[in-house]
């Protein structure tokens, strides 16, 4: 697919900074309104300074959360090509950086886009029900981070606080954390109703919850990050967007340091699957052998678990790619 303009959009709240690439260049920089009607005015404006089909137009940004969604609906409802960017990717191509605003990160990522494109990757809009499904998770994530700052406080205070003071404490906070717990289910229970009037997330939920220490908050999670396995479609890439793939750190023969994860990941996701790992070696004997015998041997534990994140990645991907439940004496059928 050939682009011949390249529009670089740095996000805010407020404003959305528009750098239009055009013919070896940067054309013109203009700063509108974040809203439907603000985007209408620039591409108007556009239009009347270029002569470019909407096919032959390519929108680069970095993904700034909700921020994002009037320049998302727009290029949904019109079907230009958008590329989603990660941010780190765009300050690694450019190395040391002097001097930083709106209208530099706008040209910045337009250069970027037009620098890249031939290792475009186009956003592939998730269904409504899957966006549905995302914010019910954000929900619940919201729900059970308020949970936690409540509980931890007073788990901590037993022992070393008056406990005068932790029972006023506790009465305090346990008709909330009450009312917490009931909210969660009812998103839950939103949740679950969603995969079952949809079939195809259904489906995938069959396979993915089949694994072993895979359960309803990580299978949902896994569906939802994916975009239904179709954004995300290889065990490797979803082991880097976790941060569980180990990366060598190696230069020479000088230099040879310990293979490590990276930073950059989706960390809630990461906490998941950490969650998973502990879970499937006690329930599954595979892993738990493998994971005892990994300890035996002197190894790390925490590098062990990073193994086991591993292996339940690769297992899930396997599943949902021959569109089967996990089976622990599954024999591929030769043909």
């Amino acid at each position: 697919m050939k682009f011949k303009v390249f529009i670089g959009v740095d996000v805010s709240k407020e404003t959305l900074d528009y750098a239009v690439f055009y013919q070896g260049d940067i054309l013109f920089h203009l700063q509108g309104e974040n809203s439907a009607k603000g985007i209408k005015s620039f591409m108007k404006l556009l239009s009347n300074t270029i002569v470019a089909d909407q096919s032959e137009l390519l929108f680069c940004m970095e993904h700034t959360g909700i921020y994002c969604n009037h320049l998302l609906a727009f290029v949904e409802k019109n079907q230009i090509a958008l590329w989603f960017e990660s941010p780190a990717e765009i300050r690694a191509f450019y190395g040391l950086l002097r001097g930083k605003n709106d209208k530099l990160d706008a040209k910045r990522i337009a250069e970027y886009a037009y620098s890249k494109r031939d290792k475009i990757k186009l956003y592939e809009p998730p269904r409504q029900i899957v966006k549905q499904l995302k914010y019910l998770l954000k929900i619940r994530e919201r729900l059970v981070n308020t949970r936690k700052r409540l509980k931890t406080p007073i788990r901590e205070a037993d022992g070393f606080v008056d406990q005068l003071l932790v029972k006023t404490e506790k009465k305090l906070f346990n008709p909330i954390l009450v009312q917490i717990e009931l909210k969660i289910k009812e998103v839950e229970k939103q949740i679950n109703q969603l995969i079952k009037e949809d079939p195809e997330l259904g489906r995938l939920y069959a396979i993915v919850s089949s694994v072993m220490g895979v359960g309803f908050v990580i299978s949902t999670h896994m569906i939802v990050s994916t975009n239904e396995f179709k954004t995300i479609s290889d065990p490797n890439k979803m082991a880097c967007h976790c941060g569980v793939a180990p990366f060598e750190y190696q230069s020479g023969k000088s230099i040879k340091g310990k293979s490590k994860v990276s930073h950059r990941a989706d960390k809630g996701l990461k906490w998941l699957m950490h969650m998973a790992a502990m879970s499937a070696i006690k329930a599954d004997k595979e892993l738990g052998n493998y994971y005892n015998r990994k300890v035996e041997e002197g190894k790390n534990k925490m590098l062990i678990l990073n193994a086991v994140r591993n292996k339940i990645i690769h297992r899930v991907f396997s599943c949902v790619s021959q569109n089967r439940k996990y089976e622990k004496n599954y024999i591929r059928m030769l043909g």
